[in-house]
């Protein structure tokens, strides 16, 4: 198996980071440091990344995961903060987040050890949309909402177009259901404050066709093999 392929197939990073930690000198086999990404890994041999011998997973693991708010989007914290790690403890594979959400936002996250696959739904390329529901303080206008969906200063970035539907509105508050395809940090909590709008609370439901439903918050589950295939074909 080509080094790159094993080092992701280990979790580590995506194939094409993997190039770049070999070329960089941090992966060695069988206690020599191997400089050469078109190495193929034989049998027996003993493979380190940044001085942690790897392997392999026997096949990919692919979970839907509902974080809480208060959690971080991380394997570990020196703040000792609640990592999303800490959800998926009795999961025997090595799994990272793909992507990150903000410490008070909830909802879906998906983790795997799939290196590729994450990284490929993490590049702004693919411009995968995901979904939020967002309550807001004060009235979503027309004007708002129009200003949303055309694209809106956040700060030196001007985001795309974005879906913006309002599920309730109310005087004080507002509930709005939002799709976007950037993933800039609190971009959401950005575009409405560009409107005068506060974000009181922000969940994920959707990531591309696949919906988080009935997920119970603080737990997770595998994805079927057709939401497997459906992020693989985005």
């Amino acid at each position: 198996m080509r080094l790159n392929r094993y080092i992701a197939q280990a979790g580590v990073t995506s194939r094409r980071k993997a190039d770049a930690l070999t070329v960089n000198g941090n992966v060695k086999i069988n206690g020599a440091v191997m400089n050469e990404p078109g190495y193929d890994v034989l049998d027996g041999d003993v493979v380190e990344v940044n001085g942690r011998m790897i392997r392999p997973a026997a096949r990919g693991v692919y979970l839907m995961i509902n974080k809480p708010k208060g959690y971080i989007t991380s394997l570990g914290d020196e703040r000792d903060r609640p990592t999303v790690a800490e959800l998926v403890t009795d999961i025997d594979a090595r799994l990272f987040p793909v992507g990150r959400l903000d410490f008070n936002t909830s909802g879906m996250l998906l983790m795997t050890n799939d290196g590729d696959l994450a990284n490929k739904l993490a590049h702004p390329k693919h411009r995968v949309y995901k979904t939020y529901r967002a309550l807001v303080s004060g009235f979503l206008s027309d004007e708002k909402l129009a200003t949303l969906r055309n694209g809106v200063d956040i700060g030196g970035f001007v985001t795309s177009k974005a879906r913006v539907d309002i599920v309730k509105q109310g005087e004080r508050s507002s509930v709005a259901e939002i799709q976007i395809r950037e993933g800039k940090n609190r971009q959401v909590r950005k575009m409405f404050a560009a409107v005068g709008c506060k974000v009181l609370e922000l969940e994920r439901t959707a990531i591309g066709e696949l919906r988080m439903g009935h997920l119970k918050e603080g737990h997770y589950r595998k994805l079927t093999k057709e939401e497997i295939d459906h992020l693989k074909n985005l």
